[in-house]
């Protein structure tokens, strides 16, 4: 007869087994796991011709990571009429040249970005066990290293994209023009959203919001200026999620549903207006392509790009 003692000690090993090949299963498997996820997306007016928008988000990139910079090159296959990044490029002094060879030949499309945190500031060590928990989601405040960002901004600059932390601009996406409204990292705090608010253009086809960490302040003001389409990323999906319950935490106020993915938005969508209007935006939320360098794990929630093809309404 096997001893109550016994059955406990293997039920312990059996469990502890099970953590240690998720663990590893998160580290060496689904971090280096890259999908594209493609969506379609209504935006356009009646009898528009389909535009094709790449987002890439998130890279964390480390000067090492040889596959994931091969992985975004090859990305140009696609051939997108427009290239947006939602900044978190960096995770290391020395990454903004191979960041800027990851994305050499997407800037042979039109493009433009915003910076992360982490495009201006090395990534710093944290307690795991603080991710379960709201104080994970405000920015550090111990000292962090400085990252080139005058450098990165400059070399995607010089590949013809357009700079669009606290900016305005309107640009050519396909056979439409577009107006792009952006701004620094809400995450940071150095989104200055009324300094280029407005109503949308009344003479384009879409107005676009553009924002790296998509807290509902950034995403209420840009939809009620009357954004279409608000794209964004930081969240990492969750990072760690539950499989058929989602992410955990989205490391903002944004809530847990749209911590991936394409979404509607509307002002007061976090709870203030609960009822969805008829021309609700939409939000997309990409999971991003990395993880910063003292968390290098994923579960259930590949790394990704995204390939949006915006079709009219």
């Amino acid at each position: 007869m096997t001893s109550p003692i016994r059955t406990t000690l293997t039920a312990v090993a059996g469990v502890a087994a099970t953590g240690v090949a998720g663990v590893a299963y998160a580290a060496l498997v689904e971090r280096n796991w890259f999908a594209l996820r493609e969506e379609t997306v209504p935006v356009l007016p009646a009898g528009s011709q389909p535009v094709r928008l790449l987002q890439v988000s998130d890279l964390h990139l480390m000067p090492d990571q040889r596959r994931k910079i091969a992985w975004v090159r090859d990305l140009a296959a696609l051939a997108p009429d427009f290239v947006v990044n939602s900044g978190d490029n960096l995770a290391h002094v020395d990454a903004v040249g191979p960041l800027l060879r990851a994305m050499e030949p997407l800037m042979e499309f039109p493009g433009a970005f915003v910076l992360g945190s982490n495009d201006r500031f090395g990534p710093v060590p944290k307690n795991p066990a603080r991710y379960l928990t709201p104080s994970y989601a405000k920015a550090p405040k111990a000292p962090r290293t400085d990252l080139p960002v005058d450098e990165l901004v400059a070399g995607l600059r010089a590949g013809g994209w357009s700079d669009l932390d606290n900016a305005r601009t309107t640009v050519t996406m396909g056979p439409h023009r577009v107006e792009l409204v952006g701004v620094d990292d809400p995450h940071i705090e150095y989104d200055r959203y009324a300094a280029v608010s407005g109503p949308a253009a009344p003479d384009v086809a879409l107005t676009v919001g553009l924002v790296h960490a998509p807290y509902q302040r950034v995403l209420d003001a840009m939809t009620a200026d009357g954004a279409g389409l608000v794209l964004a990323g930081h969240t990492h999906g969750g990072q760690l999620a539950v499989p058929f319950y989602g992410a955990l935490v989205t490391n903002c106020d944004l809530d847990r549903g749209r911590a991936k993915g394409l979404s509607r938005w509307w002002p007061g969508a976090g709870g203030q207006v609960p009822t969805e209007p008829e021309r609700a935006a939409y939000l997309h939320v990409s999971a991003g392509l990395g993880t910063s360098p003292y968390a290098p794990v994923r579960f259930a929630c590949r790394p990704e790009a995204t390939l949006l093809t915006l079709v009219a309404r």
